[in-house]
């Protein structure tokens, strides 16, 4: 089943069990995947990939927001919990992210796909391992592992 028909039968279930929370964020996505086809200059098809797209791009802004929630204290408690609940469900229909040891072996068989390599080069091995693992690592863990290996 796709996304789209997945999104549209979790929407009905969760308005039957009166589970609003999870009803707000299934009609986000929807309005967000309806934003992105109605842009300008859109000349896609709307297809999973689109929606996982959409997804990851909507899980990332709230993980921003909850970094915001968090340092407004206890002020922040009850947005902290909901944003939790948001990025949990978007993260169902995203890839699992790579943990640290698959980073390394992916930024190793760059740096020696590359040769020689400096730590000037950062920038460029950081880029060919987000491109070559696109939506499955996360820049700063990459970031991080790169300057480690560069270093060593």
């Amino acid at each position: 089943m796709s996304i789209e028909a997945d999104l549209k039968a979790g929407q009905i279930a969760a308005m039957k069990a009166k589970d609003s929370a999870t009803a707000n964020v299934i009609k986000m996505i929807r309005t967000k995947v309806t934003e992105k086809r109605t842009a300008k200059g859109f000349s896609g098809e709307v297809n999973d990939e689109l929606y996982k797209q959409v997804i990851a791009a909507y899980k990332k802004s709230l993980e921003k927001a909850r970094v915001e929630f968090v340092k407004a204290g206890e002020k922040g408690v009850d947005s902290v919990a909901s944003l939790d609940h948001e990025i949990a469900f978007c993260q169902t229909f995203l890839p699992q992210p790579m943990g640290e040891d698959e980073v390394r072996a992916a930024a190793k068989a760059v740096i020696g796909a590359m040769g020689e390599v400096s730590p000037k080069m950062a920038g460029r091995i950081v880029g060919a391992v987000m491109k070559e693992h696109k939506g499955k690592v996360e820049a700063a863990l990459v970031k991080t592992v790169v300057e480690s290996l560069l270093a060593e």
